[in-house]
């Protein structure tokens, strides 16, 4: 059995309002200049990746504004020395040949930290309103690892010729190919049947909604047993994390973000309707009680919030189950990463040993 790669601790890049809430006066704030300085504080304190995520129109309020991951992406690789960038991708956007010669040349800006995140999409007006069409769940997916498998054969610099139900490609390649190793990262998300046999066969890394470890693991055996080719498949989750000195000093930090956040209350109820109903990554939220889905996927669900040591010995109750990369949001987004980086990452190393981590610091 190979060994479990080492940790990566990830931010989301603050990329739409009201998702965003810096401060309380720049909650609608989504410019790319709050999401470079978030992304290089990330590099300065440690962390390893960054993700951007993407959306063409805001899912919480139509009226607000949204970053364009691909232009924010390409820039912050310009910008950034050390940490990777990963920008999400929803395939119905954008042609499988276009999008890989924009990701061979983000990689190329990178000098070879560049990664995509795949997305089948979960908010209907984005594409509906768009008159680009928001198929059924299935088909989507179907949709996906046909045009995936097309991008991978592509980023690798393999000449392609392809039918299929969506494309066609005659004796295609792109160049220059990546300069620094075989491709970009992939990463895909997805909990369904069909998302999970598309990470098995042509992802790199599972991203994971956060939930507690005991309900991570069964999934993350079901997707490690199946048969795969090439190098094992990596695991990430995602989350809210802030963490203080007491439990009691997060839960009274984490109230005051809640109550903010609970001026949205409407617009998550009027986003209802709009949400595909066999997203199993955004209906998941209900089996969960009293947690709070705030900041990135799986809120407070997974336990990133509590005193330093609790919230060091929970990242290590994930990755004994298989969890190598956390992507992980803050409010506010700068102080609270930083922080987490100095309190969290120490500790962690000592529980694990000084190989535990990868340091994103260049």
């Amino acid at each position: 059995m190979s060994p479990t790669p080492p940790i990566r601790f990830g931010i989301w890049a603050p990329h739409r309002g009201p998702w965003v809430i810096d401060r309380e006066h720049e909650r609608h704030h989504a410019s790319f200049q709050l999401a470079r300085d978030v992304v290089l504080s990330a590099e300065r304190a440690g962390f390893a990746t960054a993700l951007v995520a993407q959306h063409t129109i805001n899912p919480d309020d139509h009226a607000s504004e949204v970053l364009d991951a691909w232009t924010a992406a390409a820039a912050l690789a310009a910008l950034t020395r050390s940490i990777e960038i990963i920008a999400a991708i929803k395939p119905r956007l954008h042609h499988p040949a276009v999008l890989a010669k924009m990701a061979l040349g983000i990689e190329d800006i990178s000098n070879g930290r560049f990664a995509l995140n795949v997305v089948s999409a979960w908010y209907k007006p984005e594409l509906e309103l768009s008159g680009i069409g928001f198929p059924a769940h299935d088909e989507r997916y179907a949709y996906t690892a046909e045009w995936l498998g097309i991008v991978k054969t592509l980023l690798a610099g393999e000449t392609l010729t392809h039918r299929g139900t969506s494309f066609a490609l005659d004796d295609f390649a792109l160049r220059p190919t990546s300069r620094s190793r075989a491709r970009p990262f992939i990463y895909t998300g997805g909990e369904s049947g069909s998302g999970r046999k598309l990470a098995v066969d042509l992802a790199d890394c599972w991203l994971i909604n956060g939930r507690p470890p005991e309900d991570l693991q069964p999934m993350i055996a079901d997707v490690a047993n199946r048969p795969r080719q090439g190098a094992p498949l990596q695991f990430g989750t995602t989350g809210y994390a802030l963490v203080r000195e007491t439990e009691a000093q997060a839960n009274e930090e984490l109230a005051h973000w809640l109550a903010i956040q609970d001026g949205y209350r409407d617009l998550v109820r009027r986003k209802a309707d709009s949400i595909d109903p066999h997203a199993q990554t955004i209906h998941y939220v209900k089996q969960y009680g009293q947690n709070r889905l705030i900041g990135a996927n799986g809120g407070t669900i997974p336990g990133f919030v509590g005193s330093y040591d609790q919230v060091a010995e929970r990242i290590v109750q994930f990755y004994r189950i298989g969890i190598t990369t956390f992507l992980l949001s803050f409010y506010p987004m700068i102080e609270e990463q930083e922080h987490f980086a100095r309190e969290i990452f120490p500790r962690v190393r000592s529980l694990l040993g000084n190989g535990a981590i990868v340091d994103g610091v260049a």
